[in-house]
């Protein structure tokens, strides 16, 4: 693997860390500008429109730019976010570094897997999107636990102001790191070749099952803390231990599903989602033995999140595997994540229980298997004609 894709690894753990860290410093935020922790709530949700919706508009306006320059560029506008946010006085000017972070992260997200497939050959493209990936898996064991104390030791601007220091430094190794044009990237590159490849039904499948996948794990890890302390019976000091353990699930799975992305892509999606399904249900069934919430926990790390490299994979056979339709597949997965948490905050809130998050969770882990069909019944239309251009062929001959 080139040097300069884990830089590109870096950066997305640098932005992912920024992502997470207000999860876990939402008491210091809420006592410095003086608003409750549901409005604290709002900065997560800015953040994740900011990706959605920004994301892919910032990308049109650059896909006429080179990818190295605007990867720099994106880093740029993340890191004057970030620094606001360092700076931010108010709740109202922390909210415009969200929404401003949130656009150039989903951008940037897009740019470096773009970036990353054109330096590899098209059979290794499984294993590099993993390594740029795993950085969104090494945030979430590293990164906020990290973010955490420096907030209890320095103060939470710290915290903001380290991953500065992160982005700072990824952009500088980038500027080094990678090359000035790639074999895959041209002049000629329209807004209207790039848009050409949403036509695809099978590109459209891919994105289905890309968010329920994301939909039905992070339905269930949204609620994690209260199920493993109200249910299973945690003390709130274990938590942050088991989601360390869930982080460290999510990095191991990703590494072996990077490596097997490219030979195993359909295999790992479709072995992924019956482990996934299986996990939640049982979960949801034994949520209160906490041998059953340990194991359902790591499981899930690693079965769930952890199919990214084969996600990826996909989307780039059935597309032009252009930066427009890597950014689009960002905010597809974060479209997922407010599907899946949202979903089950509304079961929450209706009555059914703290374990009904579990129950929506494999409901669309289920529909992500049935969002496979499309493929496997084109892999079948194909067997099926091949024989009868086979006769068709003796006959002439």
């Amino acid at each position: 693997m080139p040097l300069a894709i884990y830089v590109l690894g870096l950066m997305i753990f640098s932005m992912t860390t920024s992502e997470f860290m207000v999860a876990g410093i939402m008491p210091s935020l809420s006592a410095e500008f003086g608003v409750s922790i549901a409005a604290i709530g709002y900065l997560i949700s800015s953040y994740a429109a900011g990706m959605i919706i920004g994301g892919p508009l910032l990308t049109i306006g650059l896909l006429k730019v080179p990818r190295k320059k605007a990867f720099l560029a994106l880093s740029f506008i993340f890191l004057v976010g970030q620094t606001l946010g360092a700076l931010a006085p108010n709740y109202e000017l922390m909210m415009a570094a969200r929404v401003l972070t949130g656009i150039a992260s989903s951008a940037c997200f897009g740019v470096a897997i773009a970036i990353a497939l054109t330096l590899v050959r098209p059979e290794r493209s499984g294993r590099a999107a993993s390594i740029v990936l795993g950085g969104l898996m090494v945030a979430t064991a590293v990164g906020l636990p990290a973010a955490m104390l420096f907030d209890q030791y320095w103060g939470w601007r710290s915290s903001f102001w380290a991953v500065d220091v992160l982005v700072l430094v990824s952009g500088l190794m980038a500027l080094i790191l990678i090359p000035k044009s790639t074999k895959e990237e041209s002049a000629s590159i329209t807004i209207r070749s790039e848009l050409a490849a949403f036509r695809s039904r099978h590109l459209w499948a891919a994105f289905a099952t890309s968010m329920l996948i994301i939909g039905a794990t992070f339905a269930a890890f949204s609620y994690f803390t209260p199920i493993l302390t109200d249910l299973a019976g945690f003390d709130s000091q274990t938590v942050p231990l088991l989601l360390g353990i869930y982080g460290v699930a999510t990095v191991v799975g990703n590494t072996i599903t990077g490596r097997l992305a490219d030979r195993h892509m359909m295999t790992i999606l479709t072995t992924g989602l019956i482990v996934l399904t299986a996990a939640l249900v049982l979960f949801g069934l034994l949520a209160r033995s906490p041998v059953m919430a340990v194991a359902a926990v790591i499981v899930i790390g690693l079965s769930g999140v952890t199919m990214n490299p084969a996600m990826v994979t996909r989307v780039s056979r059935v597309s032009n595997s252009g930066a427009l339709v890597s950014t689009f597949h960002v905010s597809v997965v974060n479209f997922g994540i407010v599907v899946g948490s949202t979903i089950g905050g509304m079961t929450i809130d209706h009555g059914f229980g703290l374990v009904s998050p579990l129950w929506v969770g494999a409901g669309l882990a289920l529909l992500g298997l049935l969002s496979l069909l499309p493929y496997y019944n084109k892999k079948s239309a194909v067997a099926t004609a091949s024989p009868s251009a086979a006769e068709t062929g003796k006959s002439c001959a």
